[in-house]
């Protein structure tokens, strides 16, 4: 049995990518598609169910390695780790720098997520990545309040929105296209505008 030619798939998923990031999933053109990556609209039917699954394939690098640093980062159980890692944690620095640096790199499929979406299973992305964070972020608050390291008192939903307007300055930059250079100066603005360790009242410092 002759193997399927897999040859033209870049093509066709650079063609997308280009037309999803210009119009937006809704208004993006299977037909204008096919006709750059210079294919028939049988043989990308071949490949895929429909927009919405090639949309799904020209975002799936970046979703699998968002996934992968949530699951690497929250590997190791909250309860496990020294009250020196719970309150660290939440220094913004080089932290901050680094997801900056990171969604950079992967710009293209990250703006596909949080502009260009609607009308996918990832239209509602932005918030369901504040979610996920929220219920991460929030284990190691519980933890580290259950050991009395922190004073303040707040509940999930508080902690939900206060993530939410933290990530809103995160996703602005690069729906504005803001250059690499931009994004670092940026990040020392987000880094001053967001002490976690005072909002969440943490009675002790490590440096």
């Amino acid at each position: 049995m002759a193997k399927p030619d897999r040859s033209i798939d870049p093509r066709i998923l650079e063609s997308a990518k280009k037309e999803f990031l210009e119009r937006g999933y809704e208004t993006a053109s299977l037909k204008t598609i096919c006709e750059n990556a210079e294919i028939t609209t049988g043989a990308l039917y071949k490949r895929y169910t429909g927009k919405e699954n090639l949309f799904c394939a020209v975002v799936a690098d970046t979703v699998a390695a968002l996934n992968t640093v949530i699951e690497e980062r929250c590997a190791v159980p909250v309860e496990k780790l020294s009250d020196q890692e719970l309150v660290s944690a939440w220094e913004m620095n080089e932290s901050m720098l680094w997801w900056f640096q990171f969604l950079y790199e992967r710009r293209e499929g990250f703006l596909l997520l949080i502009k260009c979406a609607d009308g996918t299973r990832y239209a509602n992305f932005q918030h369901d990545w504040v979610e996920t964070m929220t219920g991460k972020s929030y284990e190691y608050f519980l933890e580290a309040k259950k050991r009395g390291l922190t004073s303040a008192n707040i509940s999930r939903d508080e902690m939900h929105i206060l993530l939410s307007a933290f990530w809103t300055t995160i996703y602005e930059p690069f729906i504005h296209g803001y250059t690499r250079k931009q994004i670092e100066d940026h990040c020392n603005l987000i880094c001053d505008l967001f002490n976690w360790p005072r909002v969440l009242g943490f009675l002790l410092s490590y440096n």
